[in-house]
């Protein structure tokens, strides 16, 4: 067995382990710092919205030897407004200029091709209006308002509310985490933005209903043994998913990584710029909220529960009574009343 699948074997039976739940303050800072910085950039800086949000032109060029700075340095003069300048493969290159209405594009149309040195009708011009990419917005809004609300209901079904609530606030973690990164970097926010903000939903909860599903069959008839707490339960089912989290995200970060860094940044195809940031920094933040932030905040929620604080109680009265004796709670194994954890861990495995 590999190092790390024997670390993940002692993991999930609860030979090593990490406090994540006792540590959970420690990450509730550190999220809600990221959050305001998020939110600050945002504020301060703002996106940097597509021409399809805007409105504008994008002009298509011939294959021609006018380097980028050139080009860019031509429509910003034709324009008089900002240029992104993109050269294609085929030594073609794609003018986009925001906010210019059709008389305007005309405009800057001839004066592109007479300092490109291009015939004027070898020049393509495709316009944009704003209310497309209004229409877009509408819609993933839209989208994303009931995306949220079948999660919620959904979990709230398939586990309880208060794991629906934790879920709601980890999602919405991930979304502004990944937005104020696009308002820091400046990269331009398109319909495939969009598209990826949408996505890395989908991920981020996959790895949040991991955990919670090994918590649902760990804490079944908790209140019935003396063993553990809920949060100690908790924190078993973190470890638990652990690697098995890890190895999912860095599969999904591996692809989507060779086209942000290798596509957008080596071979310069700035149009991939556009999904894949946004899928980078969300599963990035997917990972990190389902283990550091979902259930942690379960457990706060849950262990203000009445029957959670007589456990609690319960436990460390045990362990204060063994401690007492010279004996650890260790040593006693389990009570029959332990019976019903065993068996929903063992449950957990099987499914796994």
């Amino acid at each position: 067995m590999s190092k790390l699948g024997d670390l993940g074997a002692k993991l999930y039976r609860g030979e090593v382990g990490y406090d994540f739940v006792g540590k959970r303050f420690v990450w509730y800072g550190v999220s809600i710092l990221i959050t305001i910085t998020a939110i600050v950039a945002l504020a301060v800086q703002g996106l940097n919205m597509g021409i399809e949000f805007k409105g504008g032109a994008v002009f298509t060029t011939p294959k021609t030897a006018v380097s980028v700075t050139q080009a860019t340095d031509d429509a910003e003069k034709a324009a008089g407004h900002q240029a992104i300048v993109q050269k294609l493969g085929n030594g073609t290159l794609r003018i986009q200029i925001s906010s210019l209405d059709p008389a305007q594009a005309n405009a800057v149309k001839t004066k592109l091709a007479a300092d490109l040195k291009v015939p004027e009708t070898d020049i393509n011009a495709d316009l944009v209006g704003p209310s497309w990419g209004d229409q877009i917005a509408n819609k993933a809004w839209t989208g994303l308002g009931i995306f949220m609300v079948l999660v919620v209901i959904y979990l709230a079904i398939a586990f309880e509310w208060r794991m629906a609530v934790a879920a709601l606030i980890a999602l919405i973690h991930d979304l502004t985490i990944t937005v104020g990164v696009y308002a820091l970097v400046g990269f331009e926010v398109t319909p495939g933005t969009v598209i990826g903000l949408l996505t890395i939903l989908g991920y981020s909860l996959y790895d949040t209903v991991v955990v919670f599903d090994g918590l649902k069959e760990g804490s079944k008839d908790i209140t019935k043994q003396t063993r553990y707490t809920f949060s100690e339960v908790a924190n078993r089912s973190i470890n638990g998913t652990l690697v098995r989290s890890i190895n999912t995200t860095v599969v999904a970060l591996l692809p989507v990584g060779a086209l942000l860094f290798i596509g957008g940044g080596l071979l310069d195809a700035g149009m991939l710029n556009d999904i894949s940031l946004s899928l980078f920094v969300g599963l990035a933040a997917g990972a990190y909220s389902s283990i550091f932030i979902a259930t942690p905040l379960v457990v706060d929620l849950k262990e203000r529960e009445p029957a959670m604080k007589a456990l609690k109680k319960r436990v460390l009265a045990k362990r204060a009574a063994a401690a007492a004796k010279g004996e650890s709670p260790e040593d006693e194994g389990f009570e029959a009343a332990d019976a019903p954890q065993v068996v929903a861990q063992g449950r957990a495995g099987r499914r796994r």
